[in-house]
């Protein structure tokens, strides 16, 4: 049995439906799960022009405490990597450990828009599609198979399709001053060798300073979630016990 339960987080657009194979897969695994809506996605009504990285940290550190009354272990995919970052700054002695899955790895002062724009290649570019708010982003439709879901079932791909939500800004482009107290929490990185928005090879620059130990590999694209719940769940497993 895991140690802790973990608190799954989401990624741009996205909301707490991502995870639906992944808990049951985790369950049958004797691990505790839960997801959330980040603010502004999902079934959270937020405001887009009222979301923020404070506030994703807040949402994130109050279902923590909801969860269970010790510490847990939180993933964040992609841009959740800044919201779990934010969240272990805010309130460390909920954090057990920081699982970062094919995610951003907060800089000292660098907003996760910047961070994007440092990496090698840009392959989201040609899907953001600014909202007509001037507060927030979409995916272009035409993009969602190749970049995010390649390896997934059309099904899969369609599922998603139909609850992507606009992204607010706000939040990605807000830089975070990173604690002693965040520095000193255990971290892991699972790397997607197939990930078609984040390229793989920066996802590896990015998780340079974690111990080897606690950085592996899933042959995904970004969205393991889908392509390969019971993987994901195994490795999570792995690193939970």
């Amino acid at each position: 049995m895991a140690d802790t339960p973990i608190l799954l987080i989401h990624g741009s657009c996205h909301g707490a439906w991502c995870w639906r194979d992944v808990i049951p897969a985790l369950s049958a695994r004797g691990l505790g799960a839960e997801a959330i809506d980040l603010p502004g996605h999902g079934a959270d009504r937020t405001p887009l022009d009222q979301v923020t990285l404070d506030g994703y940290a807040r949402a994130i550190v109050s279902a923590a405490r909801r969860m269970h009354d010790g510490p847990v272990s939180i993933l964040g995919h992609s841009m959740a990597g800044y919201a779990i970052a934010a969240a272990a700054i805010m309130a460390p002695e909920v954090v057990s450990r920081l699982i970062f899955l094919c995610a951003y790895v907060p800089q000292e002062g660098q907003s996760l828009v910047e961070m994007r724009k440092a990496g090698p290649r840009q392959p989201l570019l040609p899907a953001i599609r600014p909202g007509p708010d001037g507060v927030s982003f979409s995916f272009a439709t035409e993009f969602l198979k190749p970049l995010f879901y390649q390896d997934c079932r059309d099904a899969d791909v369609a599922f998603a399709g139909a609850r992507l939500t606009p992204q607010a800004i706000r939040p990605q482009a807000t830089p975070l001053a990173l604690t002693d107290a965040y520095h000193a929490i255990e971290k892991h990185y699972i790397r997607c060798t197939e990930d078609n928005v984040i390229p793989s090879e920066y996802q590896a620059q990015m998780a340079r300073d974690f111990a080897p130990r606690y950085v592996s590999t899933l042959p995904s694209s970004h969205s393991p979630f889908f392509s390969m719940p019971d993987r994901l769940a195994e490795r999570l497993s792995q690193i939970m016990t």
